[in-house]
């Protein structure tokens, strides 16, 4: 009989990847990438050397890749059988420590003089790079070290494969398709005059997203009237409104197949003929997704995170940009261990943040300009995605051209049509 140790397939080597990520444009003026983590305070080390998951690592560790030569597992020696095993097959050598001087005396021989990159943030500008505590900072700083963010090298170990493409396809189809069946049921009980409650709502899309073999990972969000003006709003328990005539509706919603990158959208709507207002206020928020995503593929792929989000305000226009309270996007993760809808690459900010890293080919952001002016009672969003391939962004999910019409006269597929611009209601 085998025992599980000789069936375990052997662990991968991810010190050439590491190597190929220094001599790109990324790893520019660096002489190698110091990896840190100290009981998971690190989710991007452990992601970039693939260590297992749960592996059993109670002292800290530092991960040295020079651009040129082995890499070297500096490790406390109580912990030297558990890397042994978990680096077999890399071209990597081990250096133990004991005490923290040895630990001083390791670090000063392997980094002194040397540009490295760490999990590190300027400012903690940018919180999903910003992992490397600033006491162990220091301590790499004293090593003689001189120290850059590792910002645009941790991107190209998120890129897509071409599945992950594919089934973030799949789901953006389940959420249009699921969107549908919303609105539809919307429309169809205003006509008839029955109620419909956020939650009712809420249900049917789960219904079609658990339908499809996917899940959204948390309550999707379906809000009426001043619900619509919270961004992070969600119905639970007594929070639950019936929408009323007059009212706006906002239905944000995202799902991903197990292990696969998230879709993320979001449809507005109004119960009955938009107000003028209303209309003023949509036109901001269309103008400023489509201006973004016009500026990303003029420019692509000289795009950092910030312009993109600078460009949509200004398109957006100073009465309504007082109520854009978020960043315009976020980068789009995966249903993975230290992942999720929002991912750790670039995002479309220089509002929370001000989001410098390179937009890299092989990831996804969303686009969701946003207004919510909580005294007016209403709130917008329209959100898209886009996938940065090579020849630039190229939208995976559908365009609102303008809020559905809901509860008059017309059919679900003229109503339906309307939204998407379209004459008819093919």
């Amino acid at each position: 009989m085998t025992s599980p140790e000789q069936t375990r397939a052997e662990p991968t080597d991810p010190t050439a990847h590491i190597r190929e990520a220094l001599h790109s444009a990324a790893g520019e003026g660096l002489d190698g990438w110091l990896l840190y983590d100290f009981q998971g305070l690190n989710p991007q080390a452990r992601r970039v050397l693939d260590l297992p998951e749960g592996a059993h690592l109670t002292r800290r560790f530092f991960v040295w890749v020079p651009r040129e030569g082995r890499a070297l597992v500096l490790h406390n020696h109580i912990e030297g059988g558990t890397w042994r095993r978990m680096t077999a097959g890399w071209d990597a050598d081990h250096r133990a420590f004991g005490s923290h001087a040895e630990l001083d005396a390791l670090l000063a021989e392997v980094v002194g003089g040397r540009t490295v990159a760490m999990e590190y943030s300027p400012h903690g500008a940018v919180p999903y790079v910003s992992r490397v505590d600033a006491g162990t900072l220091e301590r790499v700083q004293a090593a003689g070290a001189q120290v850059r963010s590792s910002a645009d090298l941790l991107q190209t170990f998120l890129r897509w494969s071409e599945e992950d493409l594919a089934a973030h396809c799949r789901a953006a189809a389940v959420l249009m398709d699921a969107k549908d069946a919303a609105f539809g049921l919307l429309h169809g009980r205003l006509q008839a005059g029955e109620p419909v409650t956020e939650l009712e709502v809420q249900a049917v899309i789960h219904e079609r997203i658990e339908a499809a073999g996917m899940h959204p990972g948390h309550p999707v969000n379906v809000s009426f009237g001043a619900g619509a003006a919270d961004p992070h709003y969600q119905p639970q328990g007594a929070v639950n409104a019936a929408l009323q005539p007059g009212q706006c509706v906002l239905i944000d919603l995202w799902c991903a197949e197990p292990g696969r990158p998230y879709s993320d959208v979001t449809w507005v709507g109004y119960a009955g003929e938009p107000t003028a207002e209303y209309l003023e206020a949509w036109e901001a928020v269309r103008a400023a997704r489509d201006g973004a995503i016009a500026l990303m593929r003029q420019n692509w792929p000289q795009v950092q995170g910030w312009e993109a989000d600078r460009h949509a305000r200004k398109a957006m226009g100073e009465r309504w940009e007082a109520h854009f309270l978020h960043r315009l996007g976020h980068d789009l993760g995966s249903d993975t261990p230290g992942s999720g809808l929002h991912g750790a690459g670039a995002n479309l900010d220089d509002y929370e943040t001000h989001d410098t890293r390179q937009l890299t080919p092989g990831l996804a952001v969303t686009v969701e300009p946003g207004v919510y002016p909580l005294e007016r009672g209403f709130g917008i969003r329209s959100e898209v995605n886009l996938y940065l391939g090579g020849a630039g962004p190229e939208l995976t999910t559908d365009l609102q051209r303008e809020p559905f019409r809901l509860g008059g006269p017309e059919s679900w597929a003229e109503v339906r049509a309307r939204a998407y611009g379209r004459a008819d209601s093919e």
